[in-house]
């Protein structure tokens, strides 16, 4: 979930001492990560949780909480005993997540009129408004503390009520809030799904890109850039006009944020030196002109797996497939509004995009858009050359993302070439897409399957057009929905992650226990109904 994140500022390079997602980017910052260490001594591994810590708020000023801090008795290797630390905490520290507050969504009832028109099973509509429900439990808005005394909180003052995914994920994240949008667009509640579009488009204005997450120690990343889909999907919805006008100048920022060397990616230069090239293994020429495919994607891996990926020399599917989602939503939200110019730039960039990534990731023999490492970079040097060998053969889920940009799922001979290879790939599970076919302990592998990767993988073979395409995606969804709805049944909650071997069980591994809520799940789960409801018949329990 929060740890899909890229590495955002040239200062901050991931080597081998890097510990995690938590960089201190201010003296708050540092001084919390200082008291998560010391709880780590007093209190020991077992059900420890880093973020526990960082969340938390100041009762005084930083200095006063310093000071005393620095005053705490300490054994003779410098630790603090949990009993002192413990009346510190209650002293001068708020606990997490009271720095924001309850908010009932302005727009939410409890069956909205034309509410899943395609579902036509009780059980399932039941069901369905229960999760519906369940985005009254996960708002809250920034309480007013925030914004009085912001040098004394970790978490960002934003103007618009949030959806927080749920559990230990107290606040805004920024991929997770497009499948919240997608639920809140299937319940009707277009004023919600709009506030968190501006208040996305106020961490542009503030720090010229989205944040990982609206937290002062997420400063330094960010994540898959989805905000113009967001745009794009509320305007199809209700026909806002001035949404559009409002954004298009931060998702231009934005955009421009994104193909610069700020993101920390090293535009590989990819002239006209005509190379032997290959899906098949089979060398060929393929020209490779001004290719604009960024590099430096962190694969969804935990915030533990950044010291060991080298991710400076990746080239990756998945963030160039967002990248050129970005450029053809931009292209379309300027035509709605005459902005001949943009459309027509970002038309010509996504037409470019699509060729490189053609060019750099497709294997002809896998039928997939493949990863590329980059051996032997030499940045000084104007052309490089391209290797069959460099392409990451790995079966990964991702590896099928591109699947969801029009520019490739209008084209009938690579939606067939990518279906065969999507059934033959091993990914498709009893409940579910694997995210890969590692079974490696971590959470963006082999049993775990994602919400996200389910939608875009599904949505993509729908908007095909191919019938043979939509039955495949109807049989996922419906595997998906199943699972979501008996682990619900069996536990009460929605789940972040589901195990796709076992219909009903929710998934594990990582850095931190198996969290509830959960706002991409609820909101995969009623985009899905939405799109292919649910018959009278059909039944909804595991086979």
């Amino acid at each position: 979930m929060s740890n899909y994140s890229v590495i955002v500022h040239n200062s901050v390079q991931c080597n081998s001492t890097d510990t995690g997602p938590v960089v201190p980017t201010t003296s708050l910052v540092s001084f919390l990560e200082t008291v998560q260490e010391t709880a780590l001594h007093a209190y020991g591994h077992k059900g420890f949780d880093p973020k526990l810590y960082v969340d938390l708020s100041l009762k005084q000023n930083l200095s006063t909480t310093i000071e005393a801090f620095e005053k705490l008795p300490r054994t003779e290797n410098g630790s603090v005993s949990g009993h002192d630390l413990n009346g510190f905490m209650e002293k001068y520290l708020n606990g997490a997540g009271e720095d924001l507050v309850y908010a009932e969504p302005v727009d939410f009832v409890a069956e909205p009129e034309g509410f899943l028109p395609k579902v036509k099973n009780p059980k399932v509509r039941a069901w369905a408004l229960e999760v519906h429900s369940l985005w009254k439990n996960l708002s809250r808005k920034i309480s007013g503390r925030v914004r009085e005394s912001p040098d004394i909180h970790t978490l960002l003052p934003l103007k618009y009520p949030v959806m927080i995914p749920g559990s230990r994920f107290r606040e805004v994240y920024y991929w997770d809030s497009y499948w919240v949008i997608r639920g809140l667009l299937a319940s009707g509640m277009y004023e919600t799904a709009k506030g968190i579009v501006y208040n996305l488009l106020s961490l542009i204005d503030e720090f010229g890109y989205v944040l990982n997450g609206a937290r002062a120690y997420y400063t330094n990343r960010s994540q898959p850039p989805l905000l113009s889909s967001m745009v794009l999907d509320i305007y199809n919805r209700t026909g806002d006009k001035d949404l559009i006008e409002k954004s298009l100048p931060a998702l231009l920022k934005e955009h421009e944020f994104w193909n610069s060397a700020k993101s920390n990616q090293r535009s590989s230069s990819f002239r006209n030196q005509p190379t032997r090239t290959s899906g098949n293994g089979q060398d060929k020429d393929v020209p490779l002109a001004d290719n604009p495919v960024l590099p430096n994607l962190l694969r969804g891996g935990d915030g533990s797996d950044l010291a060991s990926l080298a991710t400076t020399s990746i080239i990756p599917v998945d963030l160039n497939a967002f990248i050129l989602k970005m450029e053809l939503d931009i292209t379309s939200l300027a035509n709605v509004i005459g902005d001949n110019k943009i459309a027509a730039h970002f038309m010509e960039a996504s037409e470019a995009r699509k060729k490189a990534m053609n060019s750099i990731f497709w294997n002809a023999e896998m039928g997939q858009w493949l990863d590329y490492w980059l051996s032997n970079f030499d940045a000084s040097k104007d052309a490089y050359t391209w290797n069959a060998s460099s392409q990451n053969q790995k079966l990964f889920a991702s590896n099928f993302v591109p699947l969801w940009i029009q520019l490739f799922n209008s084209d009938v001979e690579v939606v067939d070439e990518v279906l065969r290879s999507l059934q033959n790939s091993g990914l498709l599970r009893p409940a579910g897409i694997a995210t890969s076919l590692t079974n490696s302990g971590q959470q963006w592998d082999f049993p775990n399957g994602w919400a996200p990767l389910q939608h875009m993988i599904v949505e993509g073979l729908v908007r095909s057009r191919s019938e043979q395409a939509r039955s495949i995606a109807e049989d996922i969804a419906v595997k998906w929905i199943r699972t979501n709805y008996v682990a619900y049944k069996n536990t009460g909650n929605m789940h972040e992650k589901y195990n796709v071997e076992k219909c009903g069980d929710f998934g594990g591994g990582g850095e931190y226990v198996p969290q509830t809520g959960f706002g991409w799940s609820n909101g995969v789960v009623l985009a899905f109904l939405e799109e292919f409801g649910w018959p009278q018949d059909l039944k909804l329990d595991c086979p």
